[in-house]
């Protein structure tokens, strides 16, 4: 009786669920192993970018004052219109010297040129989790599949649009902070006072974000292949294959 009430018992059970499956040989495939890079590379992009600080320097003389160090500081998210330069002395040169902004806000282009990347480096933790312990559902539901593959082509053309928009924003930026300002000081202008650009700190970690942007751009273009192939477009059912078949007529007895 104990055996027949464990048998009964058992067959109520429900089935069990298709649960976690941990294999690291899909990250040795092309679709993880692309995936594994577009996560790394995800990270330099906000790491040059959205850490970037500098200072652009220009030399102040007037009356009783030479070659006096005039900083402004900016960085990320580079709303440099909010950046003003230091006074030349605590006289101002004797009431001379008005305060000077920085033109520009590039914090639009900047901004979504950071935040798609983190959300880029999100989105590839969990597709890795899910290639790593869950391929087998990955690879047996056809849903999963195509939301990737929308997921990466839109996140292929999303690296295009923000790459190019912080590369014309990078532009101006140096544009902004470089020797022309000089030009557009009021107080350079006055006689018996004059202006000397000095300096600025080197971008060159903002020209490896907008490389890093678009070598993501490639990635999840090429990697859009993959994904493509894992889908049942590339790959259908053999239900419908069967389906489809053409059977020879059947010959008679």
């Amino acid at each position: 009786q104990s055996m027949s009430l464990f048998s009964l018992l058992t067959n109520l059970s429900p089935p069990k669920m298709a649960g976690l499956q941990l294999h690291l040989s899909p990250l040795l495939e092309p679709l993880g192993f692309l995936r594994a890079l577009e996560w790394i590379f995800s990270i330099f992009v906000f790491a040059t970018c959205g850490g970037y600080k500098g200072t652009t320097t220009i030399l102040v003389s007037c009356k009783g004052l030479v070659n006096k160090t005039v900083t402004a500081d900016f960085g990320y998210p580079f709303r440099l219109n909010t950046v003003v330069f230091s006074a030349p002395d605590p006289t101002r040169c004797s009431g001379t010297w008005t305060d000077f902004h920085l033109v520009g806000n590039f914090s639009s282009s900047a901004q979504f040129f950071v935040t798609f990347a983190v959300l880029v480096f999100l989105y590839c933790i969990a597709a890795i989790v899910v290639y790593v312990g869950y391929m087998h559902l990955y690879r047996n539901t056809g849903k999963i599949p195509l939301i990737d593959l929308v997921i990466t082509v839109m996140a292929a053309f999303l690296w295009l649009v923000s790459t190019s928009a912080w590369a014309k924003a990078l532009t101006d930026i140096k544009i902004s902070t470089g020797p022309s300002i000089v030009r557009e000081i009021a107080f350079c202008k006055l006689p018996g006072s004059s202006c000397l650009f000095a300096s600025v700190t080197s971008m060159g970690t903002l020209n490896v974000s907008v490389a890093f942007g678009l070598l993501n751009m490639i990635l999840w273009g090429g990697n859009a292949w993959f994904v493509y192939k894992e889908t049942s477009l590339h790959n259908p059912s053999n239900s419908t294959s069967q389906g489809s078949r053409i059977y020879p007529p059947a010959t008679g007895i």
